[in-house]
């Protein structure tokens, strides 16, 4: 059955291609029929401008093939436009075929600068990093985006939270041309929008120009435009114009002269804000105009009502500050005090809207977050969306499954903590899955939080704070032993569980440098502090004195993993079984290290 929605969903995308490349190739033939006009255009411009110059015709018939040239120039940058959106959509699609057939690690964004070392579970379950489940959620337009994801990620928000994003993600689901219209967005696909260069220009220092001073500077930029259109029109002689100019323009210098640190502060701090606040303002844009009927989704169009008028009017100065120093206009800009007004006017921008831009760029953030989730909910379609309660300390799970294996070689196993069994205590050898479980556990329960459908055929669960200890490792920069990491982990854990939320504590070989009968006992007190604060979840070991807490008093429950059929020690099936492990493969793990036995 999985099997058959994998391919199901990879011909979908398949199509969708072949639809692109046809759309490319038409675009194609018409941007070289365009080039083609345009090449004819210039030829009889040149040979009408001989015949002209040659008094054979008249230099009337110069505008026919000007405006043939004109319309053509404009076709042909219509066409390469097109050419270049279809060219997006195709590598857009080309990356999601790569999702489907399980291709895709290493070809995305992996969110590597979302991880924080003192994380209680992001590098664990793998959320960051290469084949992670971060690069596999991701299709996010802009870096404001990808830090959206990240936060969805990283915390689990409150149960009322965890329903809106539930729904905002079923209602994106089918919408695959909202998708594509968000992954247009934007000029080029290589321009895109950071928080930081927003967050930066926001926080920047206040760049004080006196109040009355945008009046005089409009008053006598008036007064200079007037001047010169009285003399242009012969209204006033230029002699007479040139007199009364010498008083403003004198004006403007001495202004210019004054504010020119502050101006050209002002310009070097626009630079990446005026190539990235198109992404954004045409991001905004496609969310006003759409209609949306979950609350979550709403309430976000709600916030960012007239954003993108705002972000255009920004543009427009940011846009006429870059024409500013072009030969063109250089010296106009001069006359008329052109670069001290736009930076003023900006500079009220920013104190007027600078708050709202933090919130617009949140928004468009958590929309591009929700926007992903509903994306991985549709290319998984045998994903079921998690019941998530407002029950205390609860996670029954049945064929649940690791969510960045294949879909079509996924083991599924059903796992069960609540009331009557409080944990497991996993046994088995090395290779045989037992970490491979514990991070399927954690990452379907941080999907479930972000609001996404999780590999599983139901998953019915709290609202839970997850910590893990699966590999941590020793860092010599701070001086500190791999065991030392995992007590600081152990104690971070335990830490959690005192704050009043229930927590998923998922630990892989606790105490692995320890002799086994002091390992046990420290285990033991450590499980029994975890449950004692309300805690439920899985330990794994392949030393069998620490089966032994899974005692009637503590709740907790042997589970273990083994081999298929038992020939063959090291060909394991994943599967979970009830009770300890009775499997040895001493033997086959010293064949592995090339002993021969």
């Amino acid at each position: 059955m999985v099997g058959v929605i994998v391919s199901e969903m990879l011909i979908r995308h398949k199509t969708r291609i072949e639809e692109l490349e046809i759309e490319l190739a038409g675009a194609g033939s018409q941007s070289s029929v365009a080039a083609i006009a345009i090449a004819i255009s210039l030829a009889l411009m040149v040979l009408l401008g001989v015949a002209a110059s040659n008094q054979e015709v008249s230099v009337a018939w110069l505008l026919v093939p000007a405006a043939l040239l004109v319309a053509a120039v404009q076709r042909f940058r219509k066409f390469l436009r097109v050419q270049n959106r279809m060219s997006r959509l195709r590598r857009y699609y080309d990356r999601a075929a790569e999702r489907v057939a399980g291709k895709w690690p290493g070809s995305g964004a992996d969110g590597e600068e979302f991880l924080a070392a003192d994380h209680p579970y992001a590098r664990d379950l793998n959320v960051f990093g290469e084949g992670s489940l971060f690069e596999l959620l991701c299709i996010a337009r802009s870096a404001i985006g990808r830090r959206g994801l990240a936060q969805y990620l990283l915390s689990a928000p409150a149960l009322e939270e965890i329903h809106l994003r539930q729904a905002a993600v079923q209602e994106l689901k089918e919408q695959a041309k909202l998708r594509e219209q968000v992954a247009l967005v934007g000029e080029f696909e290589a321009h895109e929008s950071r928080w930081e260069t927003f967050s930066d220009w926001v926080d920047l220092p206040v760049i004080s120009f006196p109040k009355p001073l945008r009046i005089l500077a409009l008053g006598s930029s008036t007064a200079v435009a007037c001047l010169l259109l009285s003399g242009l029109f012969r209204f006033l002689a230029w002699p007479l114009v040139a007199q009364a100019l010498m008083p403003f323009l004198a004006l403007h210098a001495l202004i210019g002269m004054h504010f020119r640190d502050r101006i050209h502060q002002m310009i070097a701090s626009l630079g990446a804000l005026s190539i990235e606040s198109q992404v954004l303002r045409e991001g905004l844009q496609l969310l006003e105009a759409h209609e949306f009927h979950s609350p979550k989704l709403q309430h976000l169009v709600d916030r960012i009502r007239g954003s993108a008028k705002s972000v255009r009017s920004l543009e427009r100065m940011m846009d006429a500050l870059a024409e500013r120093n072009k030969d063109w206009f250089y010296l106009p800009s001069l006359i008329f005090l052109v670069g001290t007004q736009l930076c003023m006017a900006i500079e009220e921008w920013r104190m007027k809207h600078g708050a709202e831009l933090r919130l617009w760029i949140d928004v468009w953030g958590e929309f591009e977050a929700l926007n992903a989730l509903a994306n991985y909910a549709y290319e998984n379609p045998e994903n079921t969306f998690p019941v998530v309660s407002g029950e205390l300390a609860l996670y029954e799970a049945e064929g649940l499954g690791h969510p960045l294996l294949f879909s079509e070689t996924c083991v599924r196993n059903d796992v069960r903590f609540n009331g009557d069994c409080r944990f497991y205590v996993i046994s088995g050898s090395n290779m045989s899955g037992k970490s491979t479980l514990l991070r399927a556990i954690g990452l379907n329960a941080v999907l479930a939080f972000a609001g996404a459908p999780v590999r599983a055929k139901a998953l019915v669960l709290s609202r839970l704070v997850v910590c893990s200890s699966l590999s941590v490792m020793d860092s010599l920069q701070h001086g500190k032993s791999k065991f030392m990491a995992e007590m600081d982990r152990l104690r971070l854990t335990i830490e959690m569980t005192s704050q009043g939320e229930p927590v998923l504590f998922l630990i892989d070989e606790i105490f692995s440098g320890t002799n086994s009968r002091d390992r046990r006992v420290a285990a033991e007190a450590v499980v029994r502090t975890l449950l004692d604060r309300g805690a439920i979840g899985a330990l794994s070991t392949h030393d069998l004195a620490l089966t032994e807490i899974a005692s009637a008093a503590l709740c907790g429950t042997n589970v273990h993993t083994c081999s298929r059929d038992g020939s063959d020690p090291m060909d394991f099936d994943y599967l979970l079984k009830q009770g300890v492990t009775t499997e040895a493969n001493a033997l086959a793990i010293a064949r592995l290290a090339g002993v021969p036995v």
